[in-house]
């Protein structure tokens, strides 16, 4: 681990974590880290040495050019930061890097001991997925969690995936087996529009934190970003009747499965983040 400003003392911290590749359909998820880094103003904390982890000749370093033509070499790795989010009364650690390429297990303990270090006793993984629900419907978000009571207390749909899983599903089996709590949030992106960003995903991701951390999330242009993404899809999908067809029965199987109930826990969902970012607007 390479300290870039030492290790400060954090007040009841939690760590959000995302990472770029397998685990992020439409660059969703490390779309939430990069959002938040720069709306919070948060402070670089530490970043891993990439030597152990990544091969080079898959995630390739960067060349970039700064002042006087002068060169630097951009390294893959992954990177933590910190902040304290307006109108809390705990900070946050967000953390972005690159699925590594080896030594996962030993990856997963610096990371680890570092939360340790630090005080953090929730992390919060996030991640994206492509599937196949349509883009007009709101963003289902799944997850799994080590504490089922956490599962239940924020409504959270619980994955029944099994198969191949990535660094996101590895580290929170990690972080359970050192006594951590953890929690994996999964937006699902259609995947006949897979390529990034896709703010509707991101902005999904944020709201269910919300929910999770109590945390009034700052959503800037999101809201309007998502709806102008899901106009583009639109009239992209009005442009070939196979795809508008194709949209049209997702929708409908998509409303068809939908329990009577959905609804309503939607709407006091989205009642509970409005009383919650007035009184945060309040308090400042």
């Amino acid at each position: 681990m390479i300290e870039l400003e030492g290790l400060p003392e954090l007040v009841d911290p939690v760590l959000i974590a995302a990472f770029e590749g397998w685990n992020d359909a439409g660059e969703a998820s490390s779309g939430v880290i990069a959002h938040l880094e720069s709306a919070w103003q948060a402070k670089p904390l530490a970043a891993i040495d990439p030597e152990d982890y990544y091969d080079f000749q898959v995630t390739r370093p960067i060349v970039e050019m700064g002042e006087g033509h002068t060169r630097a070499i951009i390294w893959p790795t992954t990177r933590l930061s910190y902040a304290r989010p307006p109108g809390s009364s705990r900070d946050v650690v967000l953390l972005r890097g690159i699925e590594p390429n080896m030594r996962w297990r030993s990856f997963c303990e610096e990371i680890i001991e570092l939360c340790r270090e630090l005080g953090v006793e929730l992390a919060v993984m996030l991640g994206a997925l492509l599937n196949d629900s349509p883009h007009t419907r709101p963003v289902p978000v799944i997850g799994a969690a080590t504490d089922e009571g956490l599962a239940r207390s924020i409504n959270l749909e619980l994955s029944r995936y099994e198969g191949p899983t990535g660094i996101v599903g590895v580290l929170q089996n990690a972080f359970g087996q050192a006594g951590l709590q953890a929690v994996s949030l999964w937006a699902s992106v259609p995947h006949y529009v897979a390529q990034p960003p896709n703010p509707k995903a991101t902005l999904a991701l944020l709201r269910r934190i919300e929910d999770l951390l109590d945390i009034a999330m700052p959503l800037g242009d999101l809201e309007e970003e998502a709806r102008a993404w899901e106009r583009g899809v639109d009239e992209l999908a009005s442009q070939d009747s196979e795809v508008a067809e194709y949209v049209k029965e997702l929708e409908e199987r998509k409303d068809a499965a939908e329990l009577p109930e959905a609804s309503g826990d939607a709407i006091a969902a989205e009642f509970e983040r409005y009383l919650r970012r007035r009184n945060n607007n309040t308090d400042s």
